[in-house]
């Protein structure tokens, strides 16, 4: 500029047009001492110059600050900043923010100053929100009705963003009642086909907004050990992601339960100086939030044992113990229920019989425990516990003992999967490899199909109609008997399939469907050296 033919090489005074002195004057002083000094009153400014003159560097420093500082007070100002700049990164992050907490943001008066293309792409970015899909629809109607002549014409296009599938019948209505809604509402629902299905999100979640249902795998071993590493699969993905850590010294045949969308984490057993030490604590983690939280411990310290959802409270049933049965009879397996909402555990009626490494589920109102192991012997006995009744009903035997099996529901109907038992006559571990079908209606078990790969400690559970069976033992053989295989039986057209292996052979894991913000950005799980 000063040296070629260029107009201020001749002036006097040159003004750089959006640069501040005071953003400037630190932009100098970084260039002399490598200092930056940032607050809330300069950012914009120093941001501004080094926008200007492109020092990334402290571009760069600008946006870690201001999203380090972001807050309901400030996020709507720091997304205009970062959409101005081209600050990606923090126009991610803000939006991220501004999603999870949009039931109070809604509230303020700075959630006015949004702009349609703001608001617009707050309502597409498909990140989590902390409210329901009904509250969503109300906030965009409060963003609409506060300049009603001027916003009006944007109503299609933002109610379009809505999942309209999920807002509850009452409060469409009374969005419909709203000045200026009531046609716009109507023709998107007509496009939409809204009415149709049930509205209301999957059970669990208060809204689905930028959520996928995952498959998770929880700890288990694989050829480095055992390990507390949680991993998931989004199908949207394709591939197997950590998610968190068992805040936990490392363990393994714990209980594992998802209630509410979150993931409970309770007793199981661990090494110390060689000896197994058996724990009764428990742990909850919140994918939304990607926190874990503490809860109380059970009355007593369990491993090997079953951990069932049935009508919100969970049912922790069986084991193996340090501890004696405290008064129980000694033909009586100990159980007990956790009520989340008072975080207390309660006793309940003991189920007949010790038992350990047995499958349960829940099925219609009623907890189901099948097989097992009774010392040295396997079980093929099957039990269901009526709340009502404060008591466990016999119900039909299995068509085959099994132990470290898996028990899934589908469809009214209960299925167990994986296993061993033992051949009376030589006491050889066999693999189970069928997949047994329990009618409640006839009290009745069949078998349905023949596993491809029969193995037991494998990770099994049922999403969206299909029964995976992830990883496990498929050999007693001492070397080469683990495996990563994934097959997956649909369980309305009766054929098996295999979908893209884990990445590692795993064994003793827990596989459970959690629903996982797509928005994360984990690292993948990487294949073992054998």
């Amino acid at each position: 500029m000063f040296t070629d033919e260029m107009r201020e090489r001749g002036q006097a005074e040159i003004r750089l047009n959006g640069v501040s002195a005071a953003g400037l004057h630190c932009l100098l002083e970084y260039a002399y001492t490598s200092r930056l000094s940032l607050n809330l009153a300069n950012v914009q400014d120093v941001l501004a110059a080094a926008a200007h003159v492109q020092v990334l560097t402290v571009v760069e420093a600008c946006s870690n600050y201001l999203q380090a500082q972001l807050d309901l007070d400030n996020c709507v100002d720091v997304a205009t900043i970062a959409e101005t700049y081209s600050l990606h990164g923090l126009r991610r992050r803000v939006y991220a923010f501004m999603s999870s907490h949009l039931h109070k943001l809604g509230k303020m008066a700075d959630f006015q100053r949004l702009t349609v293309v703001q608001l617009l792409h707050l309502l597409s970015c498909d990140y989590p929100v902390d409210c329901s899909e009904g509250q969503v629809l109300l906030t965009v109607a409060g963003w609409l009705a506060h300049c009603p002549v001027e916003r009006a014409r944007h109503a299609p296009a933002l109610l379009r963003a809505l999942n309209l599938h999920e807002v509850p019948t009452p409060v469409l209505e009374h969005a419909a009642r709203l000045p200026g809604l009531a046609e716009p509402l109507r023709a998107v629902q007509r496009a939409l086909g809204v009415g149709r299905g049930p509205p209301a999100p999957p059970t669990g979640l208060v809204n689905s907004r930028g959520l996928e249902l995952a498959v998770v795998k929880v700890g288990g071993f694989s050829i480095g050990g055992i390990t507390n590493e949680i991993t998931y699969y989004l199908p949207s993905a394709g591939r197997w992601r950590h998610l968190t850590t068992i805040p936990h010294v490392e363990q393994c045949n714990y209980g594992t339960a998802v209630l509410a969308n979150q993931l409970y984490v309770i007793g199981g057993c661990f090494n110390q100086a060689l000896q197994e030490n058996i724990h009764p604590f428990g742990f909850r983690y919140n994918p939304h939030h990607n926190k874990w939280t503490t809860m109380a411990p059970m009355h007593r310290e369990r491993c090997r044992f079953s951990l069932t959802v049935l009508a919100g409270l969970l049912y922790a049933v069986g084991g193996a113990s340090e501890a004696a049965d405290d008064g129980a009879a000694e033909d009586d397996s100990l159980c007990e229920a956790y009520n989340p909402a008072t975080d207390t555990w309660t006793s309940m009626a003991g189920l007949p019989g010790a038992r350990a490494q047995h499958g349960a589920a829940a099925l219609e109102g009623l907890l189901y425990v099948a097989g097992g192991l009774e010392g040295e012997r396997v079980l093929a006995s099957c039990y269901a516990y009526s709340p009502a009744a404060a008591a466990w009903l016999p119900r039909a035997p299995m068509l085959t003992p099994r132990a470290d099996h898996a028990c899934v529901t589908h469809a009214g109907r209960l299925y167990v999967c994986g296993g061993w038992y033992e051949e009376e006559a030589g006491n050889t571990r066999v693999l189970a490899d069928t997949v047994d079908c329990y009618d409640p209606r006839t009290d009745t078990w069949s078998v349905v199909t023949r596993v491809p790969t029969p193995r037991y400690h494998a990770g099994i559970l049922v999403v969206g109609g299909r029964l995976y069976v992830v990883g496990g033992f498929h050999s007693d053989a001492t070397f080469d008997r683990a495996t990563g295989v994934i097959e997956c039986y649909d369980l309305e057209a009766g054929r098996w399939g295999t979908e893209q292996p884990y990445p590692q052979d795993i064994w003793e894991h827990v596989c459970v469907p959690l629903y996982v913000p797509r928005c994360r950005d984990d690292m993948d799980v990487l294949a073992e050296a054998k």
